[in-house]
């Protein structure tokens, strides 16, 4: 446990993608098995403890500890790993320090009457560091910035081997990985990716430099299709297993049952998760809803009814198409979908061009219908395979400009992980008035990126140096017609919301500036936001 807790400690403190590289790669080469094959599962989130939940974590503390110390010190810390980390008050020597796959093992097959006892006995006989990377392990929260990808990556650093090499046989193995980390040793055999249901590594599109990049491309040799406002997925039926993957390789299956029985074939599709409402893709705040549920119930399956959007075909009938041209793939994919003749999957058309031009134009101006939920355009070589990765030339994507308004800074709460200790995640307004016609603030959105280290501290500096109110691990600043922190906003979409005070929501929304120089009275109306619904709905069929 000692040597995966200082692993997730060093990650944690890492920013450097090398530097993390190399930190998963060292612990790969020098932790015993079964450790490493746990310690590569819970970096890419394929554990979960069905019977340990944070509740029990809350009740273990205030056992031992004061609860409103507790509640204090935890409103403070702002997370409960690492609040619990600290506030223990251990017994060392009470108990012996657990190896990593004893955790694991354990939390597998443990009843969930028994989970407090041994969660009390580990963290008495855990340090302080190994306390938080158990309770990280244990709530699946480990935030220290690494996402299965970079986890994957490292073990093909580890083996020498390439990345799509990892993924094209992961999702045959099962944790600890005996068989994988075996091969990468260069003890073993590449274990047999031929596993029915399997996900395939994914292709990926660069993004499209207009002025780099289209005066070196011939129109004549790319195929253009609208990027759809949704969910890239592949869709897997094969020897009568069904499965709906996330582009990184989750199974999201359970929770689009209604997807999974479309999926009557035999073949791999790789397409975008969508609501449909009668062929027309919805906007992506409803999909929004049945996103991040571990199940469906009957009511959103009937108001948010999903489907696929397919893009390419990988696989049909036994059959591994990848190494074939985008356009003897795609002639396939027509003739594979209108065969289904399925309401939840259907085909994303091409979108005819003469030139880079015409296309643009296009992409500025989309016709009537579908189109307005898509976010810009894809751009694919007639002759690509499908290769795994993002490799540069053969798929483009092309979004659309951001739409950028001024906001009012209304409220900060605290981050998680390194930002812990810093106010990072930050709501904004625009004006709006009341019923007495006074000039208000009504909150549009939140935010968490688009800004430096640097803007960060100058941002935590502004929010604890102008707090009005604190609710917890919430703040409060002073924003009013006279005085407040102006930031610049960017975001790809806006669609009307009655769960929001506003009526708005927006899609993807991120700090592009901070409008220091700006006075909080000059930050844009909520009739801004409102005129680009009007124009947004006004080019959709009525």
């Amino acid at each position: 446990m000692r040597a995966f807790a200082a692993l997730l400690d060093r990650l944690s403190l890492t920013a450097s993608r090398n530097a993390k590289l190399r930190l998963i790669r060292d612990h790969l080469a020098d932790a015993p098995d079964p450790d490493r094959g746990w310690a590569l599962a819970a970096l890419t989130g394929a554990l979960s403890f069905q019977a340990a939940k944070p509740a029990m974590i809350r009740q273990a503390v205030e056992a031992r500890v004061d609860p409103e110390l507790f509640r204090l010190s935890y409103d403070y810390v702002g997370d409960l790993a690492e609040t619990v980390a600290l506030i223990w008050p251990a017994h060392h020597g009470a108990n012996r320090e657990p190896e990593l796959s004893e955790v694991i093992e354990a939390l597998q097959t443990v009843k969930r009457a028994e989970v407090q006892g041994l969660l009390e006995g580990w963290l008495d006989a855990l340090d302080a560091d190994g306390r938080w990377a158990l309770l990280k392990l244990v709530t699946g929260g480990l935030r220290v910035g690494v996402s299965a990808r970079l986890a994957w990556q490292a073990a093909a650093d580890f083996g020498g081997v390439e990345v799509a090499e990892i993924q094209e046989v992961w999702h045959a193995q099962a944790p600890p990985y005996a068989d994988l980390l075996a091969w990468l040793d260069g003890k073993a055999e590449r274990p047999s990716p031929q596993a029915h249901g399997r996900f395939r590594p994914v292709m990926l599109a660069q993004p499209l430099d207009e002025t780099a990049d289209l005066p070196k491309l011939d129109p004549s040799a790319y195929a253009a299709e609208w990027k759809w406002d949704g969910v890239r997925v592949q869709a897997v039926s094969e020897g009568g297993i069904r499965r709906l993957y996330s582009r990184t390789g989750e199974d999201m299956s359970a929770a689009f049952p209604d997807v999974v029985a479309a999926l009557d074939y035999d073949g791999v599709i790789d397409g975008e998760l969508l609501v449909l409402h009668e062929g027309q893709a919805a906007p992506f705040g409803d999909l929004q809803q049945r996103l991040n549920r571990k199940t469906a119930d009957a009511r959103l399956l009937l108001s948010h009814p999903a489907g696929v959007r397919a893009y390419d075909l990988l696989a049909a009938n036994g059959e591994d198409l990848r190494a074939l041209p985008f356009v003897e793939r795609r002639s396939r994919l027509e003739a594979f979908v209108a065969a289904l003749a399925s309401d939840r999957i259907d085909l994303s058309p091409l979108v005819p061009f003469e030139g880079w031009e015409d296309l643009a134009a296009l992409r500025a101006s989309p016709p009537l219908g579908d189109p307005t939920s898509a976010e810009g355009l894809m751009l694919k070589r007639l002759d690509s395979a499908y290769e795994a990765g993002r490799p540069k030339g053969p798929w483009f994507k092309w979004k659309r400009d951001p739409r950028l308004i001024d906001a009012v800074l209304m409220y900060a709460q605290r981050g998680h992980g390194k930002r812990s200790g810093f106010y990072s995640d930050f709501t904004f307004g625009v004006w709006t008035q009341d019923a007495d016609g006074v000039p208000i603030l009504t909150p549009v959105g939140k935010a968490y990126f688009g800004f430096t280290d640097a803007e960060l501290k100058q941002l935590d500096k502004f929010v604890r140096d102008h707090t009005v109110e604190r609710f917890g691990p919430v703040r409060s600043v002073k924003a009013d017609r006279t005085f407040g922190l102006v930031l610049e906003v960017a975001f790809e979409g806006l669609q009307r919301s009655k769960r929001h005070k506003s009526g708005v929501a927006m899609r993807f929304p991120r700090i592009s500036r901070i409008r220091w120089d700006k006075p909080a009275n000059e930050a844009d109306e909520l009739t801004v936001l409102e005129r680009m619904l009007d124009e947004a709905e006004g080019a959709a069929p009525g």
